[in-house]
């Protein structure tokens, strides 16, 4: 099943955009699927783009000085690994599924060119990424990152 328009406007950062701009990231997302146990993406690994859950649930985890954490839990219509959309930086955290989970996966040489005809998407995605940085100093709860 490939991905859809209508699913996609319930995804918090994608909401505003017009139908042309998400149809267009609905015809470059790949479906792709997960058992439970098994790494979405790995800490450390270069990012080549984002996922967004479309359905189950996917854990975070971050292993830093020797010790790992949980630091979420995502369901359908959370985004994991955003940032990989802007730069080619390793990945921050584990991203495993909990449960039989599908996700819409975002390569970044699609996104950018998605960028270049629809340029409100980066408009949208500044906010979500803003919240992230917070989070990572400490300034939010770790339940408002995600939205």
């Amino acid at each position: 099943m490939a991905a859809d328009t209508q699913f996609l406007k319930k995804v918090s950062w994608l909401e505003d955009l017009d139908e042309r701009a998400l149809q267009a990231i609905a015809n470059s997302a790949v479906e792709q699927h997960y058992q439970p146990g098994q790494d979405i993406m790995r800490q450390g690994d270069t990012g080549v783009g984002a996922f967004i859950i479309r359905s189950g649930k996917v854990d975070i985890i971050q292993e830093r000085d020797g010790k790992t954490s949980t630091l979420a839990t995502l369901g359908p219509g959370d985004v994991l690994g955003e940032m990989a959309l802007l730069d080619e930086f390793p990945r921050s955290a584990t991203a495993r599924a909990v449960e039989p989970t599908t996700v819409l996966g975002l390569q970044r040489w699609h996104f950018k060119g998605i960028l270049e005809s629809h340029p409100q998407i980066a408009l949208a995605l500044l906010p979500v990424l803003s919240r992230r940085i917070r989070a990572a100093e400490g300034m939010l709860p770790k339940h408002a990152a995600r939205h």
